[in-house]
């Protein structure tokens, strides 16, 4: 009796309906996005690309889930990091107060000047 008690626990837990959330990290060959926000909203967007570079610049895009593509940012300069051996160029974007709200299912993308990949979180439900 008691291990069908846990098992159905476990089995509501599994099939319960998950929060909605904005956290997602993406990597795309050279180039790395982390995304933090809370339900549908976005607070900040972290990105960064291996190696240093002259003008390395970045823009968030974002795809909705009909399938269009919009810019979202403007471009931004980034800034190189080196820690150890690793050498990075990072930028970021913050939204103040509650963050920026997304419709479910939209991409959000970023996009560096000098090397291909574009890595995208799903803001989702």
């Amino acid at each position: 009796m008691r291990k069908t008690i846990h098992a159905l626990t476990a089995a509501a837990l599994v099939f319960a309906a998950a929060p909605a959330h904005a956290d997602a990290k993406a990597s795309d060959g050279r180039v790395g996005l982390s995304v933090r926000g809370k339900a549908l909203r976005v607070t900040s967007v972290g990105a960064h690309m291996d190696g240093h570079g002259t003008g390395v610049r970045a823009r968030l895009i974002t795809y909705t889930p009909e399938g269009y593509r919009s810019e979202l940012t403007g471009w931004k300069d980034a800034t190189p990091v080196s820690a150890a051996l690793t050498r990075m160029s990072m930028v970021s974007w913050k939204w103040a107060g509650k963050g920026r709200a997304f419709e479910h299912g939209t991409k959000l993308c970023v996009e560096f000047n000098i090397v291909a990949g574009e890595p995208c979180a799903v803001i989702h439900r």
